[in-house]
Order: C-alpha cells, then structure tokens, then sequence
C-alpha cells in the first residue's frame, strides 16, 4: 500500500504539470495533442515567478486556478465523488455549492503538489483513433532515476456541447484516483451529508501552500556552491 501511494503522489506532481499551461495556445479538439502540447510548456510560468513563489508560496494558487483549471473538468468530478448512490439524495443548491468548494479544493491540492515536482520524465503512447470516443484513456509512463517506471491514464472526456476534451480523472497502476476520493468520502456524505463534506473540504482548500522543505534546502546548497 505504502509504495501504491508514493506512486499516486508523484503521478500527481506529473498530472499537475502536465495539464498546467496557456489555455490560449493548447488544442483541445485533440486529447493526444493537448497532453503533448501542454507537457511541453508545461513550468514556464512556474520558472518565471519562482522568485516570487518563494517569498509567497499561495502563489502557487493562482498560478494553479489561471492555468490548470482549463483543463480540468471540476463540475463532472466533483458529481462523480458525490456519486450516483447519494446524488438522488441532494439538491441542486447543495450541489452548485459542492462543485465551487471542490474546485477550490483541487486548487489547493494541485498548488501543493508543485512544491514536489523534481523534472520527473513522461513517456506518451502514440495517438490512436478517438473520433468515435467520448471518454479516453491516454496511456504514459512516468520515469524517475531510483524508481520503477510508473504505469498511469489520464482520463479525459469530450464536452457534447464544445467537443472539448478535458481530464477528470488519472488512474495509477490500475487505480482510479477519483473512484479512490468517491469511496472515502461517499459514506460520509451518506451519513452526514454533502454540506458537511464540503465544509470540510473547504478547510483544506483554505490551507496556506507550504513549500517542501527538500526543494528549499536543495535551493539554498545551489546558492551556496555557486557563491
């Protein structure tokens, strides 16, 4: 279990990265393309304000909320983590809240994540037919120096009224991170309910980003040597 979740964070990291790019310079009629083109644009801005992230990690956030939620199709994530089981049992007014907390959420999960990301490397499989297709499974592995190559699918699915692609799930040696959420969740909100799920949501999406103390004490030995 332990090393199930070690790959589940660092396909995060690359699953952030992936996605994070100018939404003006991406295709997203072509899911293949979309991935490609986005990994490799992917930390521009990240480099560009490092200095800035450094002082003020929340950054991060903005950075996230600017250039990763176009690809991320929140709303239909956020549905599936209440799920079909308790989606009957909710109202309209409890869902629109949900939705808003659970972008602000992923947000803030993302935002922390890119404090970890180490240039990690990404294999893409070649592009196959998907004019038929409404949801997709994009194959990559993620390579690391000192660890087993990593096995993971984005998830992406085609908006009927756009015919947009955007991701909404990635599945990591066979598990699905979204199904994995839904199951720690949906009792919870099966016994308490949604508006209390999304409160506690709310509180970690309001949590400051912490930069990861490895990276600054990586920072701080570059400056050194080069001094």
């Amino acid at each position: 279990m332990k090393n199930i979740m070690v790959k589940i964070f660092i396909s995060l990291i690359v699953f952030s990265s992936v996605f994070a790019a100018n939404a003006s310079k991406i295709d997203k009629d072509n899911p293949y393309l979309m991935i490609r083109e986005v990994a490799e644009i992917t930390f521009n801005r990240f480099a560009r304000e490092q200095a800035q992230i450094q002082k003020d990690p929340n950054i991060l956030k903005t950075i996230v909320r600017e250039e990763l939620l176009p690809y991320i199709d929140y709303k239909y994530a956020a549905f599936k983590v209440i799920g079909s089981s308790n989606f009957k049992h909710t109202t309209k007014a409890e869902r629109a809240a949900f939705v808003k907390i659970f972008r602000n959420y992923l947000v803030t999960q993302y935002a922390q994540v890119f404090t970890r990301y180490k240039k990690q490397k990404v294999l893409f499989e070649e592009p196959k037919d998907f004019r038929s297709k409404k949801i997709l499974a994009i194959n990559t592995t993620i390579i690391e120096p000192g660890r087993d190559p990593i096995n993971i699918a984005f998830k992406v699915r085609k908006n009927r009224k756009t015919n947009q692609w955007k991701a909404f799930d990635m599945v990591v040696e066979g598990i699905s991170l979204l199904d994995s959420k839904q199951a720690e969740l949906s009792s919870i909100i099966r016994q308490k309910g949604l508006t209390y799920v999304g409160k506690i949501l709310q509180e970690k999406a309001e949590r400051d980003i912490v930069l990861d103390n490895n990276n600054q004490q990586s920072s701080k030995q570059d400056k050194e040597q080069k001094s």
